[in-house]
């Protein structure tokens, strides 16, 4: 897999100079590379208890992204999920402690606990105050006698900060320390595996599986489970963290492994505040990637019982950009459409053929989402299908709500529906074209003309015509045709459609900015899925019958 870094030799080396140069607080790093790659505050006066963590890269932003006021006073960095050297370690205290000593605060992994061990003891060879507290928030192998370190060392990061920067000695800032560790509950779940620089990746995850309590090196989770959403994800994570939690309101951290999308993270914020454990919950940090591993697709949960004085060192502004703060779980607040927006809709009636018709329709577009997807994703962004699909299916829904025995209104019913449930540029032309077609309808034109006067709308507004590689190409052909028959339309939107395929540049719509490199070959999802339409009404088709309804 390819990914954005030079020599896998460098990468920490360069992170490193890269968070220096762009960091937004006052750093610096001790001049030891490449052996020795600490990152510290350049404005530490040593009158505090300074806090150094640190560990394998490939965690970003932590550990080095949260060194500042409030947090950290000195990360050091091994190489990607690698501990650091003892001597890496022992710089770190030397070029921070001073009187008031210094506080290590180390994940359960047996590199970092030997080596900021030894470190500690040689720190303290020299004469300084140093001591040590281990994180072991993991609790995905309940029975295992040192569980990991993961995102929840955040929790102690942010707490025993804000008491270390309140001028607290070291015994009380190491008190507090162990206070969260004590109480600080996490697990995690991933769709896959990470890909650590300059090694092949390990696909242990089959499709519909997902991976539960694994750790943030890439190790294997505690057992695999069958993955159909957001919600079977989080419900899995939430089983685990309610058999190790108490009644106590908590706050959550949501930590983004890394390669997971800000809209899922946003959404698994949503199903955690739903599920079980909901109103436990009184604050969240996060949505947000603080402790990640490399790439993963996956989330971690963390819990913590916070207190009061907890809450208020949590909220207290920080320096380092990374901490996303903290925030109280409110009820969603809903506030009314302003006048004018809310739409009128016609008084609902029914009519039995229309609602066959209307429903056929929609079940060709939900048939055919993944065919159009796969054409969309060779042209466009892979959407269109799901678009079309996600449309028709919410007109099945509503078709107790449409005007059917009354083709003028229902054109327009229609064009309402999809004007608030279709996404996208398409959602809106169609609109247009249906809400046009309305307008004409009740002017007296045939229902032929009517859906002609439509698509003059929709490509007056839009701007597309035949030939720019858009639906308009099957579309405008067919309506021409449908004087002739359904089969005529049919067969008018099907040269449409496939003569998409030989346009080397689109001039509307997203493809537009594609080569002709990528367009040659491939039909354009819109105009493929109109050809799908009157094809199938073609067939559907009784003769003359039908040819004559449509007119």
């Amino acid at each position: 897999m390819a990914q954005f870094i030079n020599k896998k030799e460098d990468v920490v080396i360069e992170a490193v100079e890269g968070l220096l140069a762009t960091g937004g607080v006052p750093l610096a790093r001790l001049d030891g590379y490449p052996h020795i790659r600490v990152i510290v505050r350049a404005d530490w006066d040593k009158s505090r208890v300074a806090l150094v963590s640190g560990g394998g890269s490939g965690h970003e932003p932590a550990h080095a992204g949260f060194v500042g006021a409030g947090m950290l006073t000195a990360a050091v960095c091994g190489d990607v999920f690698a501990s650091p050297s003892v001597d890496a370690v022992l710089a770190g205290i030397l070029a921070v402690t001073g009187p008031a000593g210094c506080l290590l605060i180390v994940k359960n992994y047996t590199g970092d606990r030997l080596n900021f061990g030894l470190a500690a003891e040689r720190a303290r060879a020299f004469g300084l105050n140093v001591g040590m507290v281990i994180v072991d928030d993991d609790i995905a192998l309940p029975d295992l006698p040192q569980a990991r370190g993961v995102a929840g060392t955040l929790f102690v990061h942010k707490i025993a900060g804000a008491v270390a920067e309140s001028g607290a000695d070291l015994e009380t800032v190491t008190a507090a320390a162990r206070r969260v560790i004590a109480a600080t509950k996490s697990i995690g779940m991933s769709l896959d595996t990470c890909t650590v620089p300059g090694s092949p990746k390990e696909n242990r995850i089959p499709a519909g599986m997902a991976e539960l309590g694994l750790g943030i090196h890439g190790e294997a989770g505690v057992e695999q489970v069958d993955f159909s959403g957001a919600r079977s994800a989080m419900t899995a994570v939430v089983a685990k963290l309610r058999s190790a939690i108490g009644d106590k309101p908590h706050v959550a951290l949501i930590n983004n492994l890394g390669g997971t999308s800000v809209l899922e993270m946003s959404i698994l914020a949503h199903e955690l505040i739903q599920s079980d454990i909901g109103g436990l919950i009184s604050h969240v940090v996060g949505p947000a990637a603080m402790m990640t591993s490399l790439d993963m697709r996956g989330f971690s949960i963390s819990l913590y019982p916070a207190e009061t004085e907890d809450i208020a060192a949590l909220a207290r502004p920080v320096g380092p950009a990374a901490w996303p703060g903290l925030s109280p779980v409110r009820p969603v607040s809903v506030v009314a459409l302003p006048d004018g927006l809310s739409p009128i809709m016609p008084l609902p009636s029914d009519h039995r053929p229309t609602r066959e018709f209307l429903t056929d329709c929609c079940n060709v577009l939900i048939t055919a989402e993944e065919r159009l997807n796969a054409l969309d994703a060779k042209s466009g962004d892979g959407d269109t299908g799901s678009t079309l699909a996600g449309a028709a299916r919410a007109l099945v829904k509503a078709m107790d709500r449409l005007p059917l025995s009354d083709h003028t209104q229902l054109f327009r019913a229609i064009g309402l529906e999809l004007s608030q449930t279709m996404g996208g540029s398409s959602g809106v032309l169609l609109a247009i074209f249906f809400a046009a077609a309305g307008d004409g309808a009740s002017s007296g034109l045939p229902i032929r003309d009517a859906l002609r006067a439509g698509l003059a709308r929709m490509q007056e507004i839009g701007g597309a015509r035949v030939g720019d590689r858009t639906m308009v190409d099957a579309l405008a052909p067919a309506l021409d045709a449908l004087e002739g028959g359904l089969k005529a339309a049919a067969e008018a939107a099907r040269a449409g459609a496939d003569r998409t395929a030989t346009l080397a540049k689109a001039h509307a719509g997203r493809a537009a900015y594609l080569s002709s490199r990528q367009l040659l070959g491939h039909v354009d999802p819109g105009a493929e899925a109109v050809a799908l339409l009157f094809e199938f009404l073609a067939r559907s088709a009784n003769g003359e019958t039908a040819s004559a309804g449509a007119r």
